[in-house]
């Protein structure tokens, strides 16, 4: 994609070809905490970000499995006594009821939810790799407003603090979604309005982020990049930041009038004080439907970049792809109101059941292209390329199981069901988990400068796959038979398909132990990456591995597109690794 001058004698400065990682330290242990702290280098920003959104994950992850435990069997009372209550020691030190173990279930199912949606998978691709690789694939030295960008780090940090507070001084019953009337009546009330402010304050962080990102990618582009020259992750990332600065002004207005209505008892969303709770679900998804896009299209995006690289092939339909990106954000906001089919005149339903249908067209674009772009690929089996193959298989279960879910008459039967749990965990951790896992195998060499294991790797991956289909895949039968979600108890009939889905979390868990296990052993035993491991064309390649603080020695010049593989030798290419086939013989006809 790009031309740099190798020449020292261009340096922008003395001492500037000198200049060594970014993970290199010039100070004492104290100096380097504090220089991270106060950095506004976006690689070093992107990196405390993933740790930070991965730390989140690991805590959701524990309430999942916590959920996963209570459900291996049903609460029930046998002989006066409660059983099956695996988590009711989280808020009784007495004797066990049905109420307090229900009460115990809530509270972890709200820490699951609001956790990984507003700490984890909301800020988790375009925060920590569209922060890392974003001026690095335009050929900038780093995002337009570099003290805002740590401004919205911290804000994420102290709006995560305000969610773990809830949570450690007694929890939150809610459910994530914060409906009322359980948000303003249920709960201890500092907990509650904790929780509520710490999504209230992690919008900011978003919409900070997305300002950023959107002028970054209008000005800082390298010298003969047009917008059709930019990588696809690029394109995900920018409209997924249009999305973030249009739709979250209106859950952080919603939110604080929640926390309104809480303290001064003012009628706004309660039915008892003279409110209207279908106002709050219309006020709610607007922005949380979008907010999906938020958390799919720069796993999109992440797809696009992985596919070719390791397909060696140019993209197929790069355009298209492109476009429907846009496409994806711009028909977004106009699908909310499918969360509320059973509470909606018959009219709006239709509406938004024939928009939710539509919103799924620049979807399917993007899954079409890339299997056009596996066909006649030279693939390579790479961890990165396997969870692109999980992702195809997921996301496409997720997308096509939401069929059912959009045709008004077939909702009605599974709308709040285990059907819509499954639904969902297909397109988002299917789909947005998987991509991240498939970046970060990716860009881990280029991030850290270590490879890691690949046999480890792939074989937590394939952990990770088996491990998620047989918790997810089973509870569409529980869905189809009538489970409604968000229970603790049920009856006997479900009690094998539960032990299954719990039984397929352990080995899930599992599957991320051992990628945590090999990423250790990749930064501290790793082998010294190359400057391009997998020949990829785009800019990040350019650079040094790990990447010099101001990304490049000389502003990159743009010669050829980001998928020319049929054109290009990459950047840092080493021929022993990628073979160039065998040329024709003399007098065929090809």
């Amino acid at each position: 994609m790009t031309t740099v001058d190798s020449n020292p004698g261009t340096s922008a400065g003395p001492g500037h070809h000198d200049e060594g990682s970014y993970l290199n330290s010039k100070y004492g242990p104290i100096a380097t905490v504090w220089d991270w702290m106060t950095t506004v280098d976006h690689k070093k920003i992107g990196v405390m970000y993933l740790f930070a959104v991965l730390f989140m994950f690991f805590l959701g992850g524990v309430a999942a499995i916590g959920l996963r435990i209570e459900l291996l069997e049903p609460t029930r009372i046998v002989d006066g006594e409660v059983t099956g209550a695996a988590l009711s020691f989280l808020v009784t030190d007495g004797p066990v009821s049905q109420a307090s173990a229900g009460k115990a279930y809530n509270q972890v199912m709200t820490m699951h939810g609001a956790i990984m949606v507003f700490m984890f998978i909301i800020p988790g691709i375009p925060a920590s790799l569209g922060n890392f690789f974003l001026p690095l694939m335009l050929g900038a030295k780093d995002v337009a407003f570099p003290r805002l960008n740590l401004a919205s780090w911290y804000i994420y940090v102290f709006g995560s603090l305000f969610g773990v507070f809830a949570i450690a001084t007694g929890g939150v019953d809610t459910g994530w979604t914060f409906y009322t009337p359980y948000s303003t009546t249920t709960g201890g009330q500092p907990q509650v309005i904790a929780m509520v402010l710490a999504a209230f304050i992690l919008g900011f962080s978003s919409i900070f982020t997305g300002l950023n990102f959107i002028v970054t990618t209008h000005k800082l582009r390298a010298p003969g990049m047009g917008w059709f020259d930019m990588p696809l992750f690029i394109w995900a990332i920018y409209s997924t930041s249009i999305i973030q600065v249009l739709a979250t002004p209106v859950i952080g207005i919603t939110l604080l009038l929640l926390v309104f209505e809480r303290v001064l008892q003012i009628g706004i969303f309660d039915p008892g004080l003279g409110g209207d709770p279908v106002l709050f679900q219309h006020f709610f998804w607007f922005y949380s439907h979008p907010v999906v896009y938020v958390m799919i299209l720069p796993a999109m995006g992440i797809i696009s970049e992985v596919l070719a690289v390791h397909t060696r092939k140019r993209i197929f339909g790069y355009r298209a792809i492109a476009f429907s990106s846009l496409a994806i954000a711009a028909i977004s906001f106009l699908v909310w109101g499918h969360h509320m089919f059973t509470s909606q005149g018959e009219l709006a339903a239709m509406i938004f059941s024939f928009l939710t249908f539509f919103v799924a067209i620049p979807t399917a674009v993007k899954v079409f292209n890339w299997i056009s772009t596996l066909y006649k690929g030279s693939i390579t089996f790479t961890t990165p390329m396997l969870y692109v193959f999980s992702f195809l298989f997921l996301f496409s279960i997720g997308g096509l199981t939401g069929l059912p879910l959009g045709a008004l008459s077939t909702d009605l039967h599974l709308h709040d069901s285990y059907f819509v749990v499954a639904h969902f965990h297909y397109v988002m951790f299917g789909g947005t988990v998987i991509a991240l896992l498939a970046g970060m195998h990716h860009w881990w060499p280029k991030i850290f400068g270590r490879m890691y294991h690949e046999n480890g790797a792939r074989l937590g991956c394939l952990l990770v796959f088996v491990g998620f289909n047989v918790t997810f895949f089973t509870q569409f039968f529980l869905g189809t038979q009538g489970m409604p979600r968000r229970y603790a108890s049920y009856v006997d009939e479900f009690q094998i398909y539960h032990e299954i889905s719990s039984y397929g979390s352990f080995i899930l868990a599992l599957g991320f132990v051992v990628h945590l296990v090999v990423f250790l052993h990749s930064m501290f035993l790793g082998e010294k990456a190359t400057q391009n491991p997998w020949g990829g064309l785009t800019l990040e390649w350019e650079t040094a591995t790990p990447p010099i603080e101001h990304n490049f020695h000389h502003e990159p010049v743009l010669t050829h597109g980001p998928y020319d593989f049929d054109e290009v030798v990459p950047p840092g290419w080493d021929p022993k690794d990628y073979p160039l086939p065998e040329p024709p013989p003399e007098g065929s006809k090809h």
